[in-house]
């Protein structure tokens, strides 16, 4: 049996555990996710940088560890908690097990811990910040007084990447960006030029590309008034296609509101309805902040989730923009919403005749 771990919550409640990632303590926002599949790409999305991370599936890390399916270079989470872990996996991609790689990063992680009920707490009282410590913690406004910060600048990557051959250039801002979003562009024949977050409207708008995209990444919006102003700068100038945290940053440039949800979005099973047809798709999500629809001028929204009516989608027909709060890219699934990929190609070509 490994080292005994306590999981103290902001609202006092403690739950007990087990070590088997790295033995560090650590304070961060505690989020579930309720992926059934996809614990790799979960462990390294930026967009979940700051957060310590619950798996709401019972057991963990059954196939392994594959770094062809990692979103990113490396783990962002603060921690990791899950109900039981796998030490002997079955597949084969798989080069190693999930306690092993978390211990290569520097990330700390629980196993049997009562996942169900640490997620009902999450879910009635919303999303709440935690330490993993080896005593137990008591040091409450320390805990209380933890932010997730800077989150974007501490995710970009600060350097100007290109991949693939075509004749669509995309370019693609990297605000945490998942690397499926390059693959799935260029398995469509799209040159991708990857930039920073800081990259400006005028350095974007130089390279003259056929269509922008805006991609996902962690924390709260609002902080990024820097970004905000650019993007504002490029809208109308060429399609865009907001994903996720892009999606917000461009309401937000548009003028419109973001505020945080009680507990988000995470996970492969979100139901998501299409206005115009009624027709509903299931998406995969991570996020904790959602657009205020009817504060954004000029968007018409386009996606709600089925769940709780909260924006998942907008569309400005004046400024051949579309955006949307789920994940088209989504790896490993589900595929329903891929479609946007091939729309926003169709209005790149279209822009260029």
């Amino acid at each position: 049996m490994n080292k005994k771990v306590y999981i103290t919550l902001q609202n006092g409640k403690v739950f007990e555990g087990y070590s088997f990632g790295a033995e560090r303590e650590v304070i961060g926002e505690l989020v579930f996710t309720t992926g059934m599949t996809g614990y790799l790409e979960t462990l390294t999305d930026p967009s979940y940088f700051g957060q310590i991370v619950v798996q709401t599936f019972p057991l963990i890390g059954n196939y392994g560890l594959i770094p062809s399916d990692f979103e990113s270079g490396k783990s962002w989470v603060s921690g990791y908690i899950v109900r039981e872990k796998c030490d002997a996996p079955s597949n084969f991609r798989s080069v190693g097990t999930i306690g092993s790689y978390l211990k290569e990063q520097g990330i700390p992680a629980v196993y049997g811990v009562d996942t169900r009920e640490l997620t009902k707490t999450v879910r009635e009282a919303g999303v709440m910040n935690a330490a993993i410590t080896y005593k137990p913690f008591s040091d409450f406004a320390v805990l209380k007084s933890y932010r997730v910060r800077d989150a974007v600048r501490s995710v970009t990557s600060g350097k100007t990447e290109e991949y693939g051959k075509g004749p669509l250039r995309v370019l693609l801002y990297d605000f945490g960006a998942k690397m499926n979003i390059e693959r799935e562009l260029v398995a469509r024949g799209c040159k991708v030029t990857v930039v920073p977050a800081t990259f400006s409207a005028a350095e974007a708008l130089a390279l003259d590309p056929d269509g922008i995209m805006l991609a996902n990444g962690p924390g709260d919006p609002a902080e990024n008034t820097e970004i905000i102003a650019e993007i504002g700068k490029l809208a109308g100038k060429k399609p865009i296609l907001g994903i996720c945290l892009g999606h917000q940053l461009f309401a937000l440039a548009m003028g419109g509101q973001t505020r945080k949800m009680k507990y988000g979005h995470r996970g492969a099973n979100q139901p998501v309805r299409e206005l115009k047809t009624g027709r509903v798709f299931i998406t995969s999500q991570n996020h904790g902040y959602e657009v205020v629809a009817d504060s954004v001028p000029g968007g018409t929204l386009s996606y709600v989730n089925v769940n709780d009516g909260t924006c998942e989608g907008m569309d400005y027909p004046e400024l051949d923009a579309s955006t949307v709060q789920f994940h088209p890219e989504a790896c490993g699934g589900p595929h329903d919403a891929s479609f946007l990929f091939e729309t926003f190609i169709a209005r790149m070509k279209k822009e260029g005749k």
